[in-house]
């Protein structure tokens, strides 16, 4: 890890929108490198830019992982759609954060095997990731106010729709993250529990003080015309919610149910590699002992499964969506059910 007492050089990436400006702006973040097929190139991370005067600023982003499909679908949308005269203050909408991985569908990038949510706080002298969160980190996000950054399950995992935070030492920020994430307007809003939290967007988000809300949407590698309008209309909300943008919050018509992940035991992982079946379905309920998963051995016929059973009750949050498994792969998610918010 950079050792941050260590004065750091500026970021090699600069943009080619002013963030200053009134209006709207659609540019990019250039990261100069040097490879094969473009000897003096540039990483070209699209970015849009509006702003109406003195306000908030809120920055929305997207494909922090490549092959979530939700949140990059509607941020470009968002870009030919928001008008200055509806904002107050200034909205950043970056649709693809990575965008080696993105233009290849890919969770992780293709230039050098990042993950850019493991990849924070980042390294202006580092990899391709890491000069991209190290820019996000020094430049973006002491900019704004608030953080809307939207994840789904990607290629491996389908998981339900919710918005997020996470516990917080100051008290006030995780309460506005949590109504953050409950205005969202998702189905589900959860209290999250991450599993490596100290290389994560939302972490240097948080550790700069800055309200963040980070959303779950499907997944697959696929959007549906339902995942995308929970995704729209969560996007609306949030920057309502905010005072970035007026009008009414739109909830869900069914009362959101609001979830708990107090600790690591809310993750099924597998100890066997084979062929994956699950019992219960997303958002169904799962009671402690319960048969949730068998894995079967795909080398030899006649082999009964081994079975997984649930060490907790509550609901089924999220799933492996491809049916082979390896050991270590997240099989399920069981989430406590807190309450119905309707």
């Amino acid at each position: 890890m950079t050792n941050r007492s260590v004065p750091m050089r500026p970021s090699p990436i600069s943009a080619t929108v002013d963030f200053d400006a009134d209006g709207v702006q659609h540019g990019f973040l250039k990261l100069p490198i040097s490879v094969d097929e473009s000897a003096w190139g540039a990483v070209m991370i699209p970015v849009t830019m509006v702003k109406n005067g003195p306000g908030p600023t809120a920055l929305l982003t997207g494909g922090n992982h490549g092959d979530e499909y939700e949140g990059i679908t509607a941020l470009m949308k968002l870009t030919s759609d928001l008008k200055p005269e509806e904002v107050t203050g200034r909205v950043i909408i970056v649709p693809m954060m990575n965008i080696p991985a993105a233009m290849v569908g890919r969770r992780t990038s293709p230039m050098d095997g990042g993950n850019l949510n493991r990849s924070f706080p980042g390294d202006p002298d580092g990899t391709v990731t890491q000069k991209i969160a190290d820019y996000f980190t020094r430049v973006m996000v002491p900019m704004c106010d608030v953080v809307l950054d939207l994840h789904s399950g990607g290629r491996t995992l389908d998981i339900i729709p919710f918005g997020a935070s996470h516990v917080l030492d100051n008290a006030e920020q995780q309460r506005q993250a949590l109504e953050g994430a409950k205005t969202f307007g998702a189905p589900y809003a959860m209290m999250m529990f991450e599993l490596d939290a100290a290389a994560l967007f939302d972490t240097v988000v948080e550790s700069q003080g800055k309200v963040f809300v980070a959303t779950e949407l499907g997944g697959g590698g696929t959007s549906t015309p339902q995942s995308l309008a929970i995704t729209e209309r969560g996007i609306r909300n949030f920057l309502i919610q905010f005072g970035l943008t007026r009008g009414e919050v739109v909830m869900p018509n069914e009362p959101q149910v609001y979830l708990d992940m107090p600790d690591a035991s809310c993750y099924v992982q597998s100890e066997h590699t084979g062929l994956l079946e699950l019992t219960l379905a997303l958002g169904e309920p799962v009671k402690q002992g319960e048969v949730i998963a068998r894995i079967y051995d795909m080398t030899r016929s006649g082999t009964p499964p081994v079975e997984y059973r649930a060490q907790r009750s509550g609901l089924l949050a999220a799933r492996r969506f491809p049916a082979q498994v390896n050991m270590g792969d997240t099989i399920a998610v069981i989430a406590e059910v807190v309450d119905s918010l309707g």
